[in-house]
């Protein structure tokens, strides 16, 4: 069953551990205007700067949310550029929530920066200085959070600072919720949603997606009613295949169909993918899904990965 959503997060479907977590922080900041620097770590897509972003919504000085900034870590080129251009403008002598989104993706100096800045203490504030000026970084006022996907790239006295929050992929139902609430108009027949939802990857960013999508099929066919034969119609126009495998691994999966185990160098020649590229971009969802196998042999199609074979030419055909 999807979960039930609460009162800090109305609009954020599934995450039941993290909305625990931060609905702590939530309470605690309420009574000591403190958060601890937090950090969102979840693969592409999981909902990581929308859920940071629905949290500080509930950081409020008076009635009114701190002011929320947003900053792409790969766009911040060196120390310099930070501080001028984010810190003194936008976080001296102001409450605000700041993002630090993609965090493995700062630079030496900039990171060497935050150690000195957000290193706890029982005063609740730090000092920095740059050139001649100096920066008081009071935790009452400032509140950190960052994200990544990388967290092993995260330098490792930073990520010591930081609270962990980690998400987790969606399960079927909760996908279901949630293009369900971005389609209120639309009415879904049958399990049609379920066999949507199984080809989403456990990505809520792929929901949203899809739901676009829908909403656009609906509004050219005039539909207000979304079945099963408007799922196969809506899959076959958009190469949708089962479980959302793309065409690249279902490729894979047939080129080790063809023989009981495949060197990474051979399948890369027949793909025409670097093994880096096929290892990175393609195999883990693979075997996330039990689709292949890897051993000393080489790689290999499991029993259910040839029942995904059969099945999925057989679908095709029909298209």
């Amino acid at each position: 069953m999807a979960t039930k959503k609460n009162n800090y997060f109305p609009d954020v479907i599934g995450q039941d551990a993290a909305r625990r977590k931060l609905s702590f922080f939530i309470k605690g900041y309420a009574a000591t205007s403190i958060v601890p620097h937090l950090i969102f770590v979840a693969p592409k897509g999981t909902g990581k700067t929308f859920l940071a972003k629905t949290f500080a919504k509930n950081l409020k000085v008076g009635s009114k949310p701190k002011k929320w900034i947003e900053i792409n870590c790969s766009t911040i080129k060196n120390l310099n550029q930070f501080f001028t251009q984010i810190v003194v403008p936008h976080l001296t002598d102001c409450d605000a929530t700041i993002l630090f989104d993609e965090c493995s993706e700062l630079p030496k100096d900039v990171t060497m920066a935050l150690l000195t800045m957000l290193n706890p203490n029982k005063d609740h504030r730090t000092e920095f200085f740059y050139d001649d000026y100096s920066f008081e970084c009071d935790f009452r006022k400032l509140t950190f959070l960052f994200a990544t996907t990388e967290a092993q790239d995260v330098f490792h006295a930073l990520m010591d600072r930081l609270d962990r929050v980690d998400l987790e992929d969606y399960s079927v139902d909760e996908l279901s919720e949630i293009v369900k609430l971005n389609l209120p108009s639309i009415n879904f027949k049958g399990d049609v949603l379920a066999r949507m939802s199984e080809t989403l990857r456990g990505n809520a960013r792929a929901a949203q997606k899809v739901s676009m999508k829908i909403m656009s099929y609906c509004a050219t066919t005039k539909k207000k009613v979304f079945n099963i034969r408007d799922w196969h119609i809506f899959s076959a126009e958009l190469d949708i295949l089962p479980l959302g495998l793309n065409r690249i691994e279902y490729r894979i999966m047939q080129v080790l169909s063809e023989e009981k185990a495949t060197r990474l160098t051979k399948l890369s020649a027949k793909i025409g993918l670097s093994k880096a590229c096929l290892q990175r971009d393609f195999e883990m969802y693979l075997q996330k899904m039990n689709l292949i196998e890897i051993n000393p042999e080489g790689r290999s199609v499991t029993t259910l990965g040839q029942k995904y074979i059969k099945e999925t030419r057989e679908i095709l055909s029909k298209r």
